[in-house]
């Protein structure tokens, strides 16, 4: 008989670390059920530039949070933690653990950690966002900067969605946006498992995978995609390799400039994805090119059910 505990198992780290691999490991053996994790699998039809799991390939275990948006819909963090939470207490009413994988670190922070979501205002945020237009987005990460120098540091300086969202709660709240960031407690037993490579072997596999994106058909997929509005969707029309397939279509970049930039914009997304889980004491890390890595995974695992008196 599998195990069957309410714990919560999450596997993270960058793009290309093999995630998807252990997840699948994890919950065949324990008899659980996946909780996608990453912001762009999020959206329906959009398949090969994001490595989803094709449904063939998930050994017959229920998936969460894959294809539930439109390419039209804008992703959001709040309406993630909403629905995924739901899954998770429905995972863990059936009695069987779920396995929580991505690399969209405030996803996973949302679903996992005490996180209280803060207020949105479509005027406010529209007002910042011309102002991003008009003065630069440097000019707002300054004015951030003098008002919230902690939430200046954990945001990239050129990442006008992040900066204006945060000018935005500051405007709305009164507070600094650095206090609404998660706090690093668990909502329910957790174990996380971190998968980290060396940066130059990392960085050949984003490559691999970057090329065989364009192999399997990303050209046709987006192609796909354009009629259903993927060039109008705020979120998905900007994903690594899909702005890159458009500008190929579009004609302003060759196949071979598309396929650098994606390899170039994904490595530094990866470093990010470090930066973002490496500074968490909670999670244990394992390399993922090492001979029994899932078997060590799972008596972690089983490890932290038995500690528990949890056993299926």
């Amino acid at each position: 008989m599998p195990d069957t505990c309410p714990l919560v198992v999450a596997v993270v780290g960058p793009t290309a670390s093999g995630k998807s691999d252990l997840a699948l490991d994890l919950a065949e053996a324990l008899g659980g059920e996946v909780v996608n994790a990453d912001a762009s699998q999020l959206y329906r039809g959009m398949d090969i530039g994001t490595a989803k799991v094709p449904p063939t390939q998930r050994r017959g275990l229920p998936h969460h949070q894959l294809d539930v948006l439109d390419v039209t819909d804008e992703a959001s963090v709040a309406a993630y933690q909403h629905h995924a939470r739901a899954d998770l207490a429905a995972i863990a009413a059936r009695g069987r653990p779920a396995v929580v994988v991505g690399g969209s670190g405030l996803y996973v922070r949302a679903l996992l950690d005490r996180l209280e979501i803060p207020p949105t205002d479509p005027e406010v945020r529209a007002r910042l966002e011309e102002e991003a237009a008009r003065l630069g987005t440097a000019t707002l990460y300054a004015r951030l900067r003098g008002v919230d120098p902690a939430a200046a540091d954990a945001i990239e300086p050129n990442n006008t969605r992040r900066v204006v969202r945060a000018l935005e709660v500051i405007d709305l709240t009164g507070r600094p946006f650095s206090a609404t960031m998660p706090a690093r407690e668990y909502l329910r037993p957790t174990l996380a498992l971190g998968l980290e490579l060396p940066r130059d072997v990392l960085d050949e596999r984003i490559g691999t995978r970057v090329a065989r994106m364009w192999r399997d058909g990303l050209l046709d997929e987006v192609r796909a995609l354009e009629p259903l509005g993927l060039r109008e969707g705020r979120t998905a029309s900007r994903a690594l390799g899909y702005a890159q397939a458009l500008a190929q279509l579009d004609g302003t970049l060759t196949e071979a400039e598309a396929q650098d930039q994606t390899a170039a914009m994904t490595r530094r997304f990866a470093r990010r994805q470090e930066s973002w889980f490496r500074p968490d004491p909670r999670i244990t890390w394992l390399d993922p090119r090492e001979d029994g890595t899932a078997t060590r995974a799972l008596a972690l695992v089983r490890g932290v059910i038995g500690d528990n008196g949890r056993h299926g």
